[in-house]
């Protein structure tokens, strides 16, 4: 008799057949090693130095400024260090997130768009090739903001860190063809990550620009824990190891939430056949905006940051109040005051995003045209109604959720001295879980295709 203590042995099993089958299966193996190589290539670029940078200065100072928090974290974040490197990658993929977000958002404002979207894969690959060219326009203007400020000396500055003398010299030649062949380089190097993720989704494995986002959060990994390890000591290490584990695991659980919502399809003749009468239903997500939210109000809190360094006077003369009160509440993440307004930006971008992406109406008239229907409730505006009802509910706790654990790295800031990067919260658990789960979902299927057992019982 067969009890159940051999089942976590024989789920082992199954785990380390499924990841033989994959090396096995010489086209997935094949989408594999091209997908690494890939990503082998996009952090080697994050260390090669753009032209007329003092590498050895820029060394100097990033290891001055480990622990520093500031106006360019969020990006260095998603460009796995590279931004602060002054790399030919050190944009990253943040021109193209920014980008996708923008032309998301022109979806709801501009007609054009919208049509767009409605025609299909033809309207998609106009839309894409749109964002293609607001990524170039946006590389250009952050190359350039990035060069000017690296050239005044204050990309350093801004971080919160101790100004050192190296931190004021950081390129070696500052005349005009020199500034604009970085920004040139700059450029080309966030259109050829751009290309990078286009050829990972054609001939690799997940989505390309996420897997490349995902790299870019986890190359910063080792560093942020080493950090931990070195100021606190090990026990604190083990704490944080356990409860990020912890972290991880209930993220994944809120991740995979869904509300399903029965649709039953009543049976038409069309002509000679039978369509429709099956069921199904309709997922929604308690986290159905993503980390979108998060960055929306990294970014916004950025703001009052930005405006409080220009406005700090160059003479040595102290700052008015105003710029004094904003350093000690607005630009620390420590700061009671910005803990609650980054908590509650996130939780109201949560259903702003949530709102402009998700249309009861246009789900409810869709269901209706092809003859579906919610069990008790009429198709047509009382459906679109009980939707818009449902998804107000559920948005509550995902938008909590959002909240806190977009705060996880500010506590961590406070209680460890842990920086921004903290790996266990925020944007950077959320992007690496979503992404972690949609890759092993794609490799599950294709393995499902060819041998008929995938990856996850």
């Amino acid at each position: 008799m067969r009890g159940p203590p051999r089942l976590p042995f024989s789920g082992r099993l199954h785990v380390f057949s499924a990841i033989a089958r994959i090396f096995k299966t010489r086209d997935l193996r094949r989408k594999i090693f091209f997908t690494l190589a890939i990503v082998a290539v996009f952090r080697f670029g994050s260390f090669i130095p753009a032209p007329f940078v003092d590498y050895g200065n820029v060394q100097e100072c990033i290891a001055a400024n480990q622990t520093a928090q500031g106006l360019y974290q969020l990006v260095n974040l998603f460009s796995g260090g590279a931004l602060l490197q002054l790399s030919i990658f050190a944009l990253g993929i943040m021109p193209y997130i920014t980008a996708a977000i923008i032309t998301q958002l022109l979806r709801v404002v501009i007609p054009h768009f919208e049509a767009l979207q409605k025609e299909g894969q033809q309207g998609q690959a106009k839309l894409t090739q749109y964002t293609r060219y607001m990524t170039i326009a946006l590389a250009v203007l952050q190359s350039t903001t990035l060069i000017t400020v690296a050239r005044s000396g204050a990309l350093f500055s801004q971080t919160g860190g101790p100004a050192l003398p190296q931190c004021q010299n950081l390129l070696t030649n500052d005349s005009w063809w020199s500034i604009t062949l970085m920004i040139f380089t700059m450029t080309a190097g966030t259109g050829l990550i751009m290309w990078f993720g286009e050829l990972i989704t054609e001939r690799g494995i997940g989505n390309g620009m996420s897997l490349l986002i995902f790299v870019s959060i986890a190359a910063t990994f080792p560093g942020a824990l080493g950090q931990i390890f070195q100021t606190q000591g090990p026990n604190t290490f083990a704490m944080v190891l356990v409860v990020g584990i912890i972290i991880m695991a209930l993220v994944v659980f809120v991740e995979q939430s869904q509300r399903r919502i029965p649709v039953q399809y009543a049976k038409r003749m069309v002509g000679r056949r039978m369509y429709g009468g099956q069921s199904t239903y309709i997922p929604i997500k308690v986290n159905m905006a993503g980390v979108i939210p998060v960055i929306f109000a990294s970014s916004l809190l950025y703001l009052p940051m930005l405006v409080a360094q220009f406005s700090t006077p160059n003479d040595g003369t102290a700052p008015p109040e105003w710029v004094l009160w904003v350093q000690a509440n607005l630009t620390s993440g420590d700061a009671p005051l910005y803990m609650l307004v980054f908590f509650l930006l996130t939780v109201g971008f949560t259903y702003f995003y949530v709102a402009i992406t998700f249309n009861p109406e246009e789900v409810a008239d869709n269901m209706k045209k092809y003859g579906g229907f919610i069990p008790g409730i009429r198709a047509g505006r009382p459906t679109a109604e009980y939707l818009d009802y449902v998804l107000t509910r559920i948005t509550l706790p995902g938008s909590l959720y959002l909240g806190i654990v977009a705060l996880i790295p500010l506590i961590a800031l406070s209680t460890v001295g842990a920086n921004q990067n903290f790996p266990f919260g925020g944007a950077s658990l959320l992007i690496i879980v979503g992404v972690g789960l949609e890759t092993v979902r794609q490799i599950d299927a294709q393995l499902q295709q060819r041998h008929y057992e995938g990856l996850i019982r």
